[in-house]
């Protein structure tokens, strides 16, 4: 069964024979499996040769890279193995014909908005939470009335905000927060967030990497020659779906305390253990699975982001409308 693999301390990458190793610092050895891998995500400082990444290629694993204070870096993404040329023209042509840019942008702040809204709900008996609901629900409905990206995108952040307001109301005291700050997050629940929604981004990077989208041209977001911009119009769908489920159940269980975090000038971040504890829940989440009304069996979390992109490639070549996923369970 494929899994990821976490580095968070200091080593390097050895070859014997046939089997790799990670040897920390204290020269602890760990054998990689990496017939077994999807990725490996390096949170620490690691050494390693071409001929690992060579490895990595043949076993079509992708390597991500974050810095000190858990911020995605980068990914190592061995070359696509699905490419399709005329997936990839119609793919474009979406992007550049201002109806179809603009249809397909709505489409991931609706789903976003529905997640958040159905997160929402469940702290219904708040009723400064109720009013936030409201709120929203009015926001969404300026979308029908708007048709620049940009201002799309200012709709989409008036609803995130007040999304966040809302934390306040149902999650412990000593994770209330003022405003959502990203780099660098200045309190813990901003750290949780940030960490998670990278976590998130990677995880759809994955996934779109095993079918024939183009991961650097979107939508919603401007593409760029420095990410994988397509990854974030799909994590706005799956962010308040699988992120934010993960930060309310561990806080409100009081899994992750304030002693999970490690406290800087203008900066708080997940001290290693709390990484650890967010990512075992974060792999329970994605695992998790639900029956699917039309294929008929149980589909995982993780796999509902690859029928995603699914739904965009049938788009795309005009099969199928494309229709974001919007939680039924």
């Amino acid at each position: 069964m494929s899994k990821d693999y976490y580095i968070f301390k200091n080593g390097r990458m050895k070859r014997k024979n046939n089997t790799f190793y990670f040897i920390d610092e204290e020269e602890n050895k760990n054998s990689l499996p990496i017939h077994q891998m999807e990725n490996i995500h390096v949170f620490g400082q690691v050494d390693f040769n071409t001929n690992f990444l060579n490895l990595l290629t043949q076993n079509d694993v992708r390597i991500h890279f974050y810095n000190y204070y858990g911020f995605y870096n980068g990914t190592y993404y061995p070359r696509s193995k699905n490419i399709s040329g005329f997936t990839v023209v119609n793919q474009s042509r979406h992007y550049l014909e201002k109806d179809k840019r603009e249809y397909l942008a709505k489409q991931f702040v609706y789903s976003g908005a529905f997640h958040m809204l159905r997160n929402l709900r469940n702290y219904k008996k708040y009723l400064e939470v109720e009013t936030i609901i409201d709120r929203i629900q009015a926001n969404i409905k300026l979308l029908e009335s708007v048709h620049r990206i940009p201002e799309i995108m200012g709709v989409e952040g008036t609803i995130r905000q007040l999304y966040y307001s809302a934390f306040n109301y149902f999650l412990p005291d000593e994770f209330a927060f003022d405003e959502r700050t990203k780099r660098p997050p200045r309190d813990p629940l901003n750290a949780l967030i940030s960490f998670g929604n990278s976590l998130c981004y990677t995880t759809v990077l994955t996934e779109v990497y095993k079918t024939q989208v183009d991961p650097t041209v979107s939508f919603l977001h401007e593409p760029s020659t420095k990410r994988f911009s397509l990854s974030l119009d799909i994590a706005e769908i799956f962010k308040p779906l699988l992120v934010d489920p993960v930060i309310f159940a561990l806080l409100n269980r009081k899994q992750i305390k304030t002693s999970d975090f490690e406290y800087m000038e203008k900066m708080v971040m997940l001290n290693e253990l709390g990484r650890k504890k967010f990512i075992k829940e974060w792999t329970e989440k994605l695992g998790t699975t639900v029956r699917h009304r039309k294929l008929k069996r149980n589909v995982s979390y993780k796999y509902f982001i690859r029928l995603e992109c699914y739904k965009l490639i049938k788009h795309f070549i005009g099969d199928q409308q494309y229709k974001p996923l919007k939680a039924w369970w």
